[in-house]
């Protein structure tokens, strides 16, 4: 959500900043600004609601605003509409501060009665507007420096942010907090670029350093110092990057999602060769990395999952696979809902939390409350440095790379590895799985990246067939046990990139009233990768097919008969069946991309919708 770039050094700054929040743009957002100090000028601030290309245009692409120093934002509303007037850098009455903000300040009614009734006065709905002016307030009332004033800012807002702002009486400098948003920096050669996510700065440096929570930062050409609340100074050590920046780049594909499909054998292979390691010709799993010992892994009696949106989805997967393989209790928890609900949470339980970015605000919130109530943690996340890698005990680190499609595709199938793996690492620990059982299992998990290249070549296959819905009002998607996972996760990619509605059922309860809902047309896909299940899923696609449904159907090979039934078959690649998930979801995830590819829309920038969900 929302996007911050800053940049201090002896280049333009306008072109820099532009060029960062382009690198942004899947974090989702619907208006832009910059502002830019050419020495001890007054800032010029520029502001455009819609898409980047608008701010560009203004401002002949940076050509028109001179000046080293600035900051820019992308902004996705939550306090005002989308608009020019609520679009960031907001700045105090007299030009003294000028900032921008990612977050949600909680309190923030109340702060703005009080700065009105020294004074101010406000002309957006936002927030932001309000952070920005109290920290003018205590600057100026306590006759403070621009740290000092942010400190007491940070400690008199409730809920999350990171903030970057420039003052009057400090050219060439800029400051930065946060609590609970990202915000990495980097420097190099003489200059000092910031940003809320690699990306926005990874073609200057691959050497960065991230704020810590309730942290703060100086910015200056060349050099960054970092201060705690208390103003102390604190020191910091350097993050390298492993991506480069052409990883962030299309690479001639037309649009970043079918570009990380197509990444997916890469992702997958790279993630699996991560904790598998070859010992004497024979694969052996390697957790050293995570952190976890088989000592660690013997004591767990229950695992939590905690989890949003395609993340929670892979969780699903996870407790049926870590179920059958271990026989060791798994529940699945929407991390919005874990901390609501006073969890119960018993004696030696693992909680996992499972996120992309690192960063996800609920997810974030549910390993915070799991370790207060005095649990292991175990992070599953793509982004080096974030900060349930940091906060949680236990780090398994996808190798994803950079996403910048909003829909997820490589970071869902690399989460699905570490589903695996935690799985046949717990197996092994608790004595339930034999050496014999965890060779087939990791030799098998070693074919999936070829097996997906596979699949991905049957395309334009696919792409003819998602042709033919592109007007579809409703799609289903049913199927059983790990089937019904997949399924779920398959609704999501057409929901999201295709604005499509659809809904994902677990088969046995179509006749409990979703059934009511099928027409003639209505495109039904059944998932059927479960041997004891099939001819389960079959009879409920038969009765959709009675009543007017289009059946697509999504199997092994082999299970040929179902072209009896089905009007159009992909067959996937036979694989162990706790694996399947890793294959079935590749079909899922082009039928998404393709019926929004004939629709016309914007695929990697779907509307509403936020790359990384940082505020609750």
């Amino acid at each position: 959500m929302c996007g911050i770039v800053g940049f201090v050094g002896k280049s333009q700054a306008a072109p820099i900043l532009l060029d960062g929040l382009s690198k942004l743009e899947y974090r989702g957002y619907d208006s832009a600004g910059i502002a830019v100090r050419d020495g001890d000028a007054e800032p010029v601030v520029v502001k455009a609601k819609g898409r980047l290309k608008i701010l560009a245009e203004k401002t002949n692409d940076g050509a028109a605003v001179k000046g080293t120093c600035g900051i820019g934002h992308t902004r996705w509303a939550t306090h005002g509409e989308p608009s020019e007037n609520n679009a960031h850098p907001h700045c105090s009455d007299d030009m003294n501060v000028v900032g921008v903000h990612n977050g949600i300040i909680e309190n923030y009614q109340e702060l703005k009665d009080k700065l009105i009734r020294h004074g101010y006065t406000f002309y957006s709905q936002t927030d932001t507007e309000v952070a920005i002016k109290l920290i003018d307030y205590y600057y100026k009332k306590y006759q403070v420096g621009p740290i000092d004033a942010i400190a007491k800012t940070m400690v008199r807002v409730r809920g999350s942010y990171a903030l970057a702002v420039m003052f009057k009486d400090y050219p060439g400098e800029i400051y930065a907090a946060r609590k609970d948003s990202p915000m990495v920096i980097g420097v190099t050669g003489g200059e000092t670029f910031m940003g809320s996510d690699v990306p926005a700065i990874l073609k200057h440096t691959k050497d960065i350093y991230y704020i810590g929570n309730l942290e703060m930062a100086r910015l200056r050409a060349g050099e960054v110092t970092f201060f705690n609340l208390d103003g102390d100074e604190v020191q910091k050590d350097i993050t390298e990057i492993k991506w480069d920046a052409d990883a962030a780049e299309k690479g001639g594909f037309e649009h970043f999602m079918i570009k990380e499909i197509h990444e997916q054998p890469k992702v997958v292979r790279d993630t699996i060769n991560s904790v598998v390691k070859d010992v004497n010709g024979k694969p052996e799993l390697d957790f050293s990395s995570v952190g976890l010992t088989d000592e660690d892994l013997a004591g767990f009696d229950n695992i939590i999952i905690t989890a949003c949106g395609s993340a929670y989805h892979v969780g699903v997967v996870a407790q049926y696979v870590i179920e059958d393989l271990t026989r060791v209790p798994v529940r699945v928890e929407v991390a919005s809902e874990f901390r609501y609900r006073n969890p119960i949470l018993p004696p030696n339980t693992l909680v996992v939390i499972i996120s992309q970015s690192g960063e996800t605000a609920d997810s974030l919130a549910a390993l915070r409350e799991a370790r207060n109530r005095g649990c292991k943690t175990l992070g599953i996340v793509n982004v080096v440095g974030s900060s349930i890698a940091r906060e949680a005990d236990y780090v398994f680190q996808t190798l994803a790379g950079p996403e910048i499609a909003v829909a997820t595709t490589k970071a869902y199938s690399t989460q699905l590895i570490a589903a695996y793996s935690l799985a046949i690492a717990l197996g092994k620990a608790k004595g339930v799985l034999s050496e014999e059982k965890i060779t087939e299992l990791l030799t098998e998990m070693q074919t999936l990246p070829d097996k997906i290249s596979k699949l991905i070549e049957e395309k334009d296959r696919i792409q003819w067939f998602s042709s033919k819905f592109a007007n579809a009002k409703d799609v289903f998607y049913i199927g059983r046990g790990i089937d019904y996972a997949i399924c779920l996760e398959g609704s999501l990619k057409l929901k999201e990139v295709s604005y499509i509605h659809s809904e994902a059922y677990a088969a046995g309860e179509l006749k409990h009233g979703t059934i009511s809902l099928i027409e003639d047309g209505t495109l039904v896909v059944g998932v059927l990768t479960q041997s004891q299940l099939f001819e389960k899923t079959i009879s409920n696609m038969v009765e959709v097919k009675s009543r007017g449904a289009y059946l697509c159907g999504i199997t092994s090979y082999g299970n040929y008969s179902i072209e009896d039934t089905a009007d159009f078959t992909v067959f996937i690649p036979k694989t162990d069946e706790h694996f399947a998930t890793s294959l079935a979801v590749i079909p899922l995830q082009l039928i998404g991309y393709y019926i929004s590819v004939s629709k016309g829309l914007d695929v990697d920038k779907p509307r509403n919708l936020a790359k990384s969900v940082t505020v609750e």
